[in-house]
């Protein structure tokens, strides 16, 4: 059954007559888990507003090294996206569907009319970039700035106590760090007594030393 985007998007109710006539050309995509939804360079055809599901768009270096952006989620659409198609410009990352995801579909043309046609379209496309651009923004501060046992204690006190299903390289993915680095400060946390390793799982078993460390990000 096609999806009333009100429902998921609330703010695209008060769109005027002709912008929801606009809007009528989306159309309601389902996108199986490990979908590659576009890639560093590809262009953009289609402004993106997910249902429900996540995308995690991440960037990937010539050595293969690579960080997570951000996820885009139920209710959210993809800042990149949005660059690209204002810009008109080629993807500078990729994104990649975490899990099946439902989407609506705006192809470039109808996105470009609504947003030089529609105040509330414009408010709600620049309402979701900079809310993006601000967590963008945090997020080159932590990698440039914050310890990485701090980030990495963060991380694992997020997730609560008990068993995770993580690799070292997933986990070195999330805070855009190398491998090496995570499992240094991994081996480390668990001489302390603070997780127990295993092959791509570990336990955490000190969640209150873990919140402690990561509230001493210096």
């Amino acid at each position: 059954m096609p999806h009333k985007p009100t429902a998921t998007f609330p703010a695209l109710a008060a769109l005027e007559p002709e912008a929801a006539r606009l809007f009528a050309a989306a159309r309601q995509v389902d996108i199986p888990a490990g979908t590659v939804l576009f890639q560093d360079g590809s262009p953009c055809g289609n402004y993106v507003l997910v249902i429900e599901g996540s995308i995690r768009v991440q960037k990937v270096a010539e050595n293969g090294r690579e960080i997570v952006l951000y996820r885009v989620e139920g209710g959210q659409s993809c800042v990149l996206t949005t660059n690209c198609l204002i810009g008109g410009e080629n993807y500078a990352a990729e994104g990649i569907a975490e899990s099946a995801v439902t989407a609506l579909v705006l192809p470039a043309t109808a996105f470009r009319g609504l947003l030089a046609s529609s105040e509330v379209f414009r408010s709600f496309v620049f309402s979701a970039y900079a809310s993006r651009m601000s967590d963008l923004l945090l997020l080159i501060e932590e990698v440039a700035f914050g310890r990485i046992d701090a980030r990495l204690a963060a991380w694992l006190a997020e997730r609560g106590s008990g068993e995770l299903k993580a690799t070292h390289q997933e986990i070195a993915v999330e805070l855009g760090t190398a491998r090496e680095v995570v499992s240094r400060q991994l081996k480390e946390f668990e001489r302390r007594g603070w997780v127990a390793l295993g092959r791509g799982r570990l336990a955490v078993q000190n969640i209150g030393a873990l919140s402690t460390l990561a509230s001493n990000v210096s």
